[in-house]
This record gives structure tokens, sequence and C-alpha cells, in this order.
């Protein structure tokens, strides 16, 4: 033992010996390890909201937050009902040398539907929205013109600023098409562009772009800026600052005018909702802004199946580039959706002709699902006009609630409306008997449905031609999904 010692290899062995009898130990008598939880993001109320309509003057301008009752009627907790104080402010933006001056319409009670005709002149009207009148509220403009250039029905969601916007639809050469900015921040706008044509990238986003002051708001011509395109994919970006985007289209006299939606963001599966069930033209846009050429599969989900449209099961797009189908004899006089696949990132958008001898334009775009749900500001049944709902299925059964808030009157009872899996219904919206003026249109998935896309229409009969407009169907500002806290150095530090 002695010797062993004194060699100073075994007293080495003697020492990993006993470090691994106390390791031994150790990993025997060690408590199991806790499971780890990954922290999930989490669902909280919205707060606040601000929303621009971009060009109010002479239309109507509708505004509402529909009550947690009216929009979830099972939820009774009086802590995540719609109370305590809040308000939605409708103050105007003021271009480069425009003056103010004008009274702000303040709103401070969910569930009333505001209402107002918006006199000739005058820029784009913010809406700011906190506490009780945020969550769930929407906001919309709608002209009406009998004659001229502008004859027909446009309409346009009231747009959130962000650092990104997608247009798809007829191009400068083929109509005027005006593209408004508005900057409702604090923070300057650096905005810059980018346009696909059927030949393919016309215009760059280096060495183009505009600066949006806090405040303010820009008019551009896009035939200023790329007048060739006959059909063109716009992208709208900053590289710092938020920007409120939103493109009209006037295709000339007799041949319509309405506003392009926002488009969802390129994907490689994209739903385009809410077309209606009247005849007339139907003229698809798919835009490829990556640099590949992809072939798009189309389906169309019909009121009796879901299909590929015979001859016209796909549409080639080259790499960077914008191109058309005509889909009339596949969808025209039928309500539907178009389910769009490719290999590749692709935006899309559909132009929507009425029939007569004059003729009246809606445009509809790619849109998410709307799993929160959805509301609609601006609904009519006055006159000749009418309010349509087209609400799509494409992938799973579905089962949804509509219910109206009539601007005036009581509001009639919901409607529960089943959606068999690859089904498109259309439905009539109207108010009960006593009910005057103009309502809102609340739609809200019921637990365990399938996924939903929809949109509303508004069209109204004329001696010389019909009259339309449309709006897809987007997610209900309600809820958003605050991200999990991590305790990560890397959080705070540059």
């Amino acid at each position: 033992m002695r010797r062993l010692i004194e060699n100073r290899f075994g007293l080495l062995a003697l020492v990993l010996v006993a470090l691994g009898a106390l390791y031994g130990v150790a990993f025997v008598s060690r408590p199991a390890p806790a499971a780890q939880v990954r922290p999930q993001a989490v669902k909280a109320p919205v707060e606040s909201v601000t929303a621009v309509c971009p060009a109010p003057s002479g239309s109507r301008v509708s505004v509402v937050t529909p009550t947690r009752e009216q929009e979830n009627p099972e939820q009774q907790n009086p802590e995540q009902q719609n109370q305590g104080p809040g308000s939605a402010t409708l103050s105007a933006i003021e271009g480069p040398g425009e003056k103010g001056g004008g009274k702000d319409d303040v709103i401070d009670r969910p569930g009333l539907l505001w209402q107002r005709e918006i006199a000739p002149g005058g820029g784009p009207l913010v809406v700011d929205a906190t506490g009780s009148m945020a969550a769930g509220l929407e906001s919309a403009q709608t002209a009406r013109e009998t004659s001229g250039t502008q004859r027909g029905l446009a309409g346009v969601r009231c747009v959130e600023p962000g650092a990104e916007s997608w247009f798809v639809g007829p191009g400068p050469a083929a109509a005027e098409m005006t593209l408004y900015l508005a900057n409702p921040d604090a923070a300057p706008a650096n905005v810059s562009f980018m346009v696909y044509s059927g030949e393919g990238p016309v215009l760059s986003e280096r060495g183009n772009g505009v600066v949006v002051k806090p405040g303010q708001h820009r008019v551009i011509r896009l035939r200023d800026l790329a007048p060739s395109p006959l059909i063109m994919a716009l992208q709208v970006s900053t590289r710092s600052g938020r920007v409120a985007a939103a493109v009209k289209a006037v295709l000339g006299e007799g041949r319509g005018v309405d506003w392009l939606p926002v488009a969802a963001a390129p994907a490689t599966r994209v739903v385009v909702p809410g077309i209606p069930g009247t005849a007339g033209q139907r003229e698809l846009y798919v835009a490829t802004p990556g640099e590949r050429d992809t072939v798009v599969r189309i389906k169309a989900v019909l009121e009796d199946g879901s299909y590929a449209l015979k001859n016209k099961e796909t549409i080639e797009v080259p790499a960077g580039s914008a191109a058309s189908l005509d889909l009339s004899t596949g969808i025209g006089g039928q309500p539907a959706a178009l389910v769009l696949e490719s290999d590749v990132p692709i935006v899309a958008g559909l132009k929507i002709t009425g029939t007569g001898t004059r003729q009246d334009v809606a445009f509809t775009a790619g849109a998410a699902s709307v799993d929160l749900g959805s509301v609609v500001a601006d609904g009519r049944a006055e006159g000749k006009q009418t309010s349509w709902l087209v609400l799509s299925a494409p992938f799973a059964a579905a089962t949804v609630e509509v219910r109206l808030v009539p601007s005036k009157g009581a509001a009639p009872a919901p409607v529960e409306v089943k959606l068999p899996a690859a089904r498109t219904k259309e439905l009539r919206l109207a108010p009960p008997k006593g009910s005057k003026g103009g309502f809102s249109v609340v739609v809200r998935p019921m637990p365990g449905s399938g996924p939903v896309y929809g949109g509303r229409v508004l069209d109204e009969g004329a001696k010389d031609g019909q009259l339309v407009t449309a709006q897809p169907l987007a997610m209900a500002r309600t809820w958003a999904l605050v991200p999990p806290t991590v305790d990560l150095p890397g959080a705070v530090l540059p």
C-alpha cells in the first residue's frame, strides 16, 4: 500500500476511484430533473387601435366596436366585457400646405354604429381607439357616384399603419391607379415601392421612395412611377416607421371604380374569398415576387363542391412578374372562393365586373381565415342597395354565427350558418322591418369550426348598369398574441 501511495500513478488511480464513487452516489441519490415547460404566447385583449380612412371626401364613413356580448354571447365573465373607460377619436390628417381646424368626433360607447356622410374636400381620417372602444373596432369608407369617371360604388376598409402592404390588380396602363399614404404616428416613415408587371419587375425598391412626415399624407399617381404595366403587384414597404397604404383604381368613363383591398403576404397557398354569385367578368391576378418561375394550381370552392376548372386548372407565372387569367366561364354567376397553391410564394387578387351597358368593378384579394371572428363596419339595405355575405369553408366543415348591429332600432336574432367542407354559401343581409339606416356585421366561428374565409359584397341595381363593391373579411382586431418573456441578456442587449 505504501508503495502504491508513493507511486504517483497509483495515487492518481486512487483519486479517480474515490471521485467515481462519490459521483455514483450523487447520481443515484439526485432528485429527478424538473420538466422544462416552454413559455407560450398569451392571448390578450387589444387595448389600442389606429386605422386610417384614406380618402373619405364625399363618402360615408362607418365606425363600430361590437360589445363583447355581440361578439361572443357565451362569454359572461364581467371582467372580460367591454367595460371601463374608452373612446374612439376621428381626426383629420393634413397634407403639406393644408390647414386643419375641423372638430374631432369622439365615440365612447361600444355597440353603437357611428355613420356620417363626409363633405367633399379634406384629407384622410385617422381613427384612434383606446380601452373599451379598441377591441374589435372596425371602420370603412364607401362612396357612391352615378355619373362621370367615378361612377360606381367604391369602398375600402380603413387600414392600420404597418411596415409592408401588398396590392394586386390592373396596372397604370389599364387604369388610373392612385396610391394614398398616411402617417398617423409620431415618427417619420421612409417608404419604398416595388412593382411587378407581366414583363417582370419595372420598379426597384432601390433608388425610389418618399418620406411621409408624422401626421401627414401623400397622394402618388402610380403612372408617374411605372407607366407601362397592364397588370401589377405593388409592394409598399418602409425602411423605418409605419405607413397606412391604400390604392384606388379608376378604369374610366363607364368602366368602373373601386379600391384594391390589401392582399395577404406572399405564401405558397392563398385563398381569394368573397366572390359574389352575380354575372359578369371575373379576372384573376397572380404575382410571383421571388426568383423562381412557378405553375399555380387553381381550385374553385363553389356551392356544390370544390374542383379544378376545366382548361383553367393552372396558370404559369414567371419569376418576378404578374399574370392574369379570365375565369368568367368557370365561376361567373356563382358565389365562390379560389384556392391557389404554388411551390413558391405568390400574391393574388381578383377583379369582379358588374353587368349592364355601363360597368362597375370591385376587387377582392388573398385573405386569412377569420379564426378570431370578423367585423364589417358598413352594410346596407337601402333602396335598391343589397348587402351579401359570401362564406367559404375550403378545407373542413365550419359553423359560424352571423349577427347584425343596426345603426337604429333593435338588432335581429343572430343566424347560425353551417358550411359543409369544400363549399361556399351566399347570404343576403337585411335588418328586420323597423330598423333604419345601415348596419354592421359580426361573423363569429363557433367552437370546433374549420377555417372560414369570406367577404361582404354591396351592389345596387341601376338602369344603365349594376354598381358593386366588395370587401374581404379580415381578422377582427379583438385579441393580440403577446410573445413570452425570456430571461436572456440578448433580449435587452444589442
